[in-house]
């Protein structure tokens, strides 16, 4: 499908010709292909400075082997702004095993390659070749993570604030729009970018702590946290906590001779403020310049999908969004929502699904609760893990309010939520009526929630809560199923060797899912990604909240033991399991009982538990019985299907049997103060 390349913002001098411009004001970099779409974080500054009457141009994944693509536009006449797209680029590049992926979603075709690693840093560094003093602010998810001295895991060190590598005058950090405008009016207007040092939301480079123009904390220097591990993780927590737009503090890390200077967080957007950005005339499709290239594949994921949040107050220590968006929440209002969904009905493609009304956690429309208006966030305290806080307002009425004034728009058939919930969240909704409207109307198939893990202890260091508020949330979901109908599944998302999960916690995960009758397909190994407390305990070993030690299962065999467990069924993970098992002493689980993972080798005695009176009566006589987790027969009333790295689970149905013969009955839950919670 084309579109007239006027609508979107001009990538070359033909573009800017047509439209009159002997030249422009901003150069917008990005390291993903152009999507002109509100998902994009360079498509919305650019329309917001659009909208502020600056001329703005974008320059799409540029050849960075040499200065001169980047000098195609010509000299913008204020400033470059950088970003590395979406993701960080080195994420967007390589698995959690360090190995190179082979396309890239944000790229025409699906093409991989047409980024740099690094690449904030080395677009960065050809523009100052290209342009020499012009001023370079850098922003975007990467640069927003790497602001302070971080450790990179592809490299496995520590590197400095990337501002300094980058050589750019300012970084912007989490959400951009404030800051952008500001820094670009003030150039504007006149003033030299070095004098450019005290918008919030911003960092830069000063020669000595009274530079700051807020009351500041100073952290352990870049020297110190590549030398010291305990220094990286007392720096982490501060960094972290002090990420509040409404009592945090300015930073101070001393690079060298030079202070690395980050000022307090902007403060979140209005409702009317979200409103008038998600609304800007967005062509919500990719540039047709991609047309013949096959597109570009990630339009796919949004294009019909609404974003109605942002922050979010879930604090899972593996997640970097409260340290890029922040915990506090801002949303749209219902008459903005409204007016996107109509708009998309108009759209050619349209088939009557609106795929997702999301964000970071799709049912977050308010504040967690009313003190941190004034207060700001907690410190050292979560909103909702391991227990939710007394104070934490769920109530669901507004969002379910917005789902339903959208069920009613013509042309729209369905609303769905695709972009995940909190399920603890939801089960302290004081009325529930909002779990009954999601069950009968959101749910596209299948749900997907979060358990992570099983354990009590693993689930503490992941920020997530203990898994009897999972298995409650399980047991509603499919009892709400039952009563209206429906036939839809479960997917619960997994990780592997999350720091803090030993290997004996990786053997109570596989009996847990063994017990709930499903295994993933596949599995994801924790990533250690930029700006996360998890990041923090995998490089440090020690856990920044409590300074204390924690087990990182770190190499590659104790991961793929950790992996192996969770996928205990296939025959290539054999071996790796029943080293798992015997390296555990839980042998009991060798064997032929209904809780056994895996069975003997021949000649082997196998656990108690699983001995001969407990042996199928194919395995008495000469014939072999079937491996365990084989193909199922035919009108299996528990069904099972796989999602990626996550195992969809669905319940038995009314019609048919409870329980299949060979599934282990599931045990009853733990309650509160029971054997497998961890005092903290």
């Amino acid at each position: 499908m084309g579109f007239d390349r006027d609508l979107f913002l001009p990538v070359s001098r033909e573009d800017m010709e047509r439209r009159g411009w002997d030249s422009y004001d901003v150069l917008l970099i990005t390291g993903d292909a152009y999507v002109d779409h509100p998902s994009f974080g360079p498509t919305i500054i650019g329309r917001v400075l659009e909208a502020q009457g600056y001329r703005v141009a974008i320059l799409a994944q540029p050849d960075w082997h040499s200065a001169a693509p980047f000098q195609a536009l010509g000299r913008p006449r204020l400033a470059v702004m950088i970003s590395a797209g979406n993701l960080d680029s080195m994420v967007a590049h390589y698995t959690a095993a360090r190995k190179r992926r082979h396309d890239d979603a944000y790229s025409p075709g699906r093409k991989a390659g047409l980024r740099p690693d690094h690449a904030t840093v080395v677009y960065s560094n050809r523009v100052r070749e290209a342009f020499g003093d012009i001023p370079i602010i850098i922003g975007g998810l990467e640069a927003s993570l790497r602001r302070f001295a971080h450790y990179d895991y592809w490299e496995d060190k520590v590197r400095r604030s990337i501002l300094f590598d980058a050589q750019a005058n300012i970084l912007t950090y989490g959400m951009g729009e404030l800051a952008s405008k500001e820094i670009i009016s003030r150039l504007a207007s006149g003033t030299p970018v070095d004098e450019i040092t005290d918008v919030r939301g911003t960092c830069v480079a000063a020669a000595h702590p009274g530079v700051c123009a807020y009351p500041w904390v100073e952290v352990p220097s870049f020297e110190e946290v590549s030398s010291s591990k305990e220094a990286y993780a007392r720096a982490n927590m501060v960094e972290y906590n002090e990420h509040d737009p409404f009592v945090g503090k300015a930073i101070l890390q001393k690079h060298g001779r030079q202070f690395l200077l980050v000022n307090p967080p902007a403060r979140p957007l209005t409702m009317a403020e979200m409103d008038e950005v998600a609304e800007l005339p967005y062509v919500r499709e990719p540039h047709p310049m991609y047309d013949e290239m096959g597109g570009v594949p990630a339009i796919e994921e949004v294009r019909f999908s609404v974003t109605h949040n942002r922050g979010c107050f879930g604090a899972c220590n593996f997640c970097s969004l409260a340290f890029h968006q922040g915990r506090v929440i801002s949303c749209r209002s219902h008459q903005s929502v409204i007016r996107e969904v109509k708009a998309l009905t108009e759209h050619p493609s349209f088939k009557g699904y609106i795929h997702d009304v999301g964000g970071p956690s799709a049912t977050f429309r308010r504040p967690s609760c009313q003190k941190q208006l004034k207060y700001g966030m907690c410190k050292n305290r979560a909103c909702l893990a391991p227990e939710p806080c007394p104070n934490l307002d769920a109530d669901h009425t507004d969002y379910m309010m917005l789902l339903r004034k959208l069920r009613e728009i013509p042309k729209v058939k369905k609303v769905f939520i695709r972009s995940g919930i909190r399920f603890d969240y939801l089960m302290k909704d004081p009325s529930g009526e909002f779990f009954t409207d999601l069950i009968q109307h959101h749910i596209s198939g299948q749900l997907k929630v979060a358990p992570e893990h099983c354990v009590a202890h693993t689930l503490d260091y992941m920020g997530k809560p203990h898994i009897e508020v999972y298995e409650k949330f399980r047991e509603k979901y499919f009892k709400l199923n039952r009563r209206y109908g429906k036939d839809q599944y479960l997917v619960p998302y997994l990780i592997s060797s999350h720091p803090g999960c030993t290997l004996e916690d990786a053997v109570q995960l596989a009996e847990w899912l063994n017990k709930q009758g499903h295994m993933p397909e596949q599995v994801q190994d924790f990533y250690p990604t930029p700006g996360t407390l998890a990041t923090c305990m995998w490089y440090t070993g020690l856990d920044p909240r409590t300074m204390k030690p924690v087990f990182v299962p770190k190499t590659p065999h104790d991961k793929a033991l950790q992996r192996a467990l969770m996928q205990w069924r296939k025959p290539q993970n054999r071996a790796l399991v029943m080293e798992a098992l015997h390296k555990t002493g839980r042998e009991d689980l060798i064997g032929y009982g209904k809780h056994c993972l895996i069975r003997p080798s021949k000649g082997q005695s196998f656990g108690a538990q699983g001995g001969k009176d407990s042996r199928p009566a194919a395995a008495k006589g000469k014939g072999a019985p079937a491996p365990r987790g084989g193909k199922k027969a035919s009108g299996d009333p528990r069904k099972e299907r796989f999602d990626g790295r996550h195992t969809v689970e669905k319940k038995n149905s009314p019609s048919t049997p409870k329980r299949k013969a060979g599934w282990a009955k599931p045990k009853p839950p733990v309650t509160k103060g029971t054997k497998g919670r961890k005092k903290r």
